[in-house]
């Protein structure tokens, strides 16, 4: 499991140095990231922060509203048990939740067979929600009431890896 993971610390670290310009030396990475479409019911900043998470990563980033996202996650074949606010499509796959961009750029370099990646719930810490008032029913990012001042809040949680047949593996831990 360790052997895995500094494989991905290294991938990851591969997929960085596009971004800032350097051009690792037989890299087959691309230079730019395919657009993200991110859906959403409604635009909380929450979603927004985690839009700009994705573009300060590299990704171009379209926001949609959309009034049906339950049609929409059955369309993309989302389980409900993974089930976020938003779910973005890119390269082929769905992403539901507030999944990392590190993570994004793991799957689309490693192309699984699977329908995508999901982060559920809405989990502190996780790009987006690294910011939040624990009492936000709708998972804004909205100042703390009491003092107007924002609070770091963090858990643990898994990105999972959902696959063609809709059972979920841990892809990553965060």
């Amino acid at each position: 499991m360790l052997e895995k993971s500094m494989i991905r610390v290294v991938i990851a670290i591969s997929l960085a140095l596009p971004l800032c310009g350097a051009q690792a030396v037989g890299s087959d990475v691309p230079s730019a990231l395919p657009t993200i479409e991110v859906y959403l019911p409604n635009l909380c900043l929450a979603c927004i922060d985690w839009a700009d998470h994705l573009r300060e990563n590299g990704f171009s980033v379209v926001l949609k509203e959309t009034a049906d996202m339950p049609a929409l996650k059955r369309r993309l074949k989302v389980p409900a048990a993974v089930a976020s606010v938003q779910t973005a499509t890119v390269g082929g796959y769905f992403v539901e939740g507030h999944v990392s961009a590190d993570d994004i750029k793991l799957l689309l370099l490693e192309k699984p067979k699977a329908r995508g990646l999901a982060v559920p719930g809405l989990p502190a810490g996780a790009p987006g929600r690294e910011v939040s008032n624990p009492v936000c029913d709708t998972a804004c990012t909205i100042l703390d009431s009491g003092s107007g001042e924002r609070q770091v809040r963090r858990e643990m949680y898994n990105t999972l890896l959902v696959a063609p047949d809709g059972k979920t593996s841990v892809f990553a831990r965060h």
